[in-house]
């Protein structure tokens, strides 16, 4: 059985028509694994570059990077978005692209995957764990080590999704950071976030108005995975508890300390 995520679609094409944005010259990679932030990195993206450029055909991942590389061809340079494990098939599609890496501290992942599987938009294989039909440590405990043929553990997705890309040409951007940066828009700290963002992706310089299109992109109600707009019937807590960080440290020993996070 294949999830489904439901939802209805955002109107950034449309509020992204306000503004004149940039052309790339060489194409733009945003990966992540997923429950990154993956979606606000992209919409905030689709304020800056050009409507055309948009690749719009899916997100790209392993199993459909047949069809999907054409999103890195450097004779036509598009802005594309996915959850691309690393692989030799991979590498060889996007070194033409400029690629950004989105990472997620993995105590603060699990807790946001939770809330995604527990979520009525997330139709998937493990929907008789909603409701409360399990305590909320059972769940989060899934998250880190898996379920057997139904979910991935936390090691085999950051270890191919991000810890692979590490050290490549993939330029890291913490989510935490381009969070607060979102949340901060008037210092100079987040003006220098977006301006090395930019730069990173090929876009160029901020534009004047690069508020006005940050704040349009991160709109949470133009993400239907927003946290905001997830539907959840049971609580989950605000931080990890104590004994699901240790298994997060037994089940990835050294991740938090290669991501940074330590």
């Amino acid at each position: 059985m294949s999830a489904v995520i439901l939802g209805k679609p955002d109107t950034l094409d449309e509020v992204g028509r306000r503004f004149e944005r940039a052309r790339l010259t060489q194409p733009l990679f945003l990966n992540s694994a997923p429950k990154s932030g993956t979606h606000l990195l992209r919409n905030i993206m689709r304020m800056f570059v050009a409507e055309d450029q948009h690749w719009r055909r899916e997100y790209v991942q392993h199993a459909l990077l047949g069809r999907s590389r054409e999103a890195f061809d450097p004779t036509k340079p598009m802005v594309s978005w996915g959850h691309l494990l690393f692989s030799d098939d991979a590498a060889i599609a996007v070194k033409p692209a400029r690629h950004l890496l989105l990472v997620r501290d993995p105590y603060d992942w699990v807790l946001a995957r939770a809330r995604f599987y527990l979520s009525d938009e997330f139709q998937g294989p493990t929907n008789q764990i909603k409701g409360g039909a399990v305590p909320i440590e059972d769940v989060l405990n899934m998250m880190i080590l898996g379920v057997h043929q139904k979910v991935p553990t936390l090691l085999d997705v950051y270890s191919f999704n991000v810890a692979a890309w590490m050290g490549t040409a993939a330029v890291l951007v913490k989510f935490e950071a381009l969070k607060t940066a979102v949340q901060d828009l008037g210092s100079r700290r987040s003006e220098a976030f977006f301006a090395q963002l930019m730069a990173d992706a090929g876009v160029g310089e901020l534009p004047a108005d690069w508020r006005e299109r940050v704040e349009a992109g991160a709109d949470p109600a133009q993400s239907r995975t927003a946290r905001a707009n997830l539907n959840v019937d049971q609580p989950i807590p605000e931080v990890l508890p104590e004994a699901q960080k240790r298994l997060v440290d037994f089940a990835a020993p050294g991740l938090r300390a290669l991501l940074g996070y330590l």
